[in-house]
């Protein structure tokens, strides 16, 4: 079931007052674990996976930097982090741009309150900023999915958290990387960055929200939290960062119609590619 949010206030209000994880989310999204035999350490094992591409400007990657970084040390995280029944999650964080180039800034951490969560945040900001060619969103799901085999810690739910300001161009067609992921238990949500305009020199497209809904994330409770103007940057990843620690769903609910095609064109990206330099 995918979800659609629309950053603002009244959500993260929502968020704050509720107080925890409702039980009926966190059964809902609970994955297939690799040893039923594990009881569940942590409360959720999160993988964020940022963009780093070049139609990315260096003041985007500062300040998704800052938003991360920012949002894991902020008073409303760490209270949707008591809330949960471990109180401790389990993270990691990777920048990710071409099929081959993704580099992991923070390998597995369990953040269980200030001092770590504070530790992880200095790390992601102590890390240079960097940019690579090429977006492969497909590329970053599938480096994504063997971490949390090799992750120590078993949660409740397997999230991959995707960043990105433009469609998939490079490596495998999204829509197989994406469904490998959701037949192991792992829901993908993202992050659709929309701040500038689309522009043909970097193969952004209108709508990118709809292509994330319809063509990238996935799994129970999956859903899309949109960026759209560079003052709500940091909110947004607060936000987002909020709901899938604290096992929430957005309130906006959208349903597709059973069958109904994809509203973007999930291979648009390749497309564009291919009609500006021919391969």
């Amino acid at each position: 079931m995918r979800w659609r949010v629309l950053v603002g206030a009244m959500l993260a209000a929502a968020v704050l007052a509720s107080g925890g994880p409702r039980a009926d989310a966190a059964s809902a999204e609970k994955p297939e674990l690799a040893d039923t035999q594990v009881t569940p350490s942590v409360d959720v094992e999160l993988i964020i996976a940022v963009d780093v591409s070049y139609s990315m400007d260096l003041d985007e990657l500062a300040v998704q930097r800052e938003g991360y970084a920012q949002a894991i040390v902020s008073k409303e995280f760490l209270q949707a982090l008591r809330g949960g029944p471990n109180g401790k999650i389990s993270i990691m964080y990777f920048e990710w741009s071409s099929s081959g180039d993704q580099k992991v800034i923070i390998p597995w951490r369990v953040i269980d309150g200030p001092e770590t969560a504070d530790a992880v945040g200095n790390e992601i900001m102590q890390t240079p900023v960097r940019r690579g060619a090429r977006t492969s969103i497909s590329g970053a799901i599938l480096f994504a999915m063997p971490f949390f085999d090799q992750n120590p810690h078993r949660g409740l739910r397997r999230v991959i958290d995707i960043s990105g300001d433009g469609p998939n161009n490079n490596g495998p067609a999204i829509t197989p990387a994406r469904d490998e992921a959701l037949a192991k238990g792992i829901v993908i949500n993202g992050l659709p960055i929309m701040i500038k305009e689309p522009s043909y020199s970097t193969m952004d497209i209108d709508n990118l929200d709809w292509y994330y809904e319809d063509c990238v994330i996935g799994g129970p409770g999956s859903f899309v939290v949109s960026i759209k103007d560079r003052e709500n940057f940091k909110d947004a990843i607060r936000t987002k960062l909020l709901l899938e620690v604290a096992g929430h769903t957005p309130d906006h609910r959208v349903v597709p119609a059973a069958g109904k095609e994809p509203r973007v064109n999930c291979q648009i990206g390749e497309r564009l590619w291919q009609d500006r330099w021919g391969r």
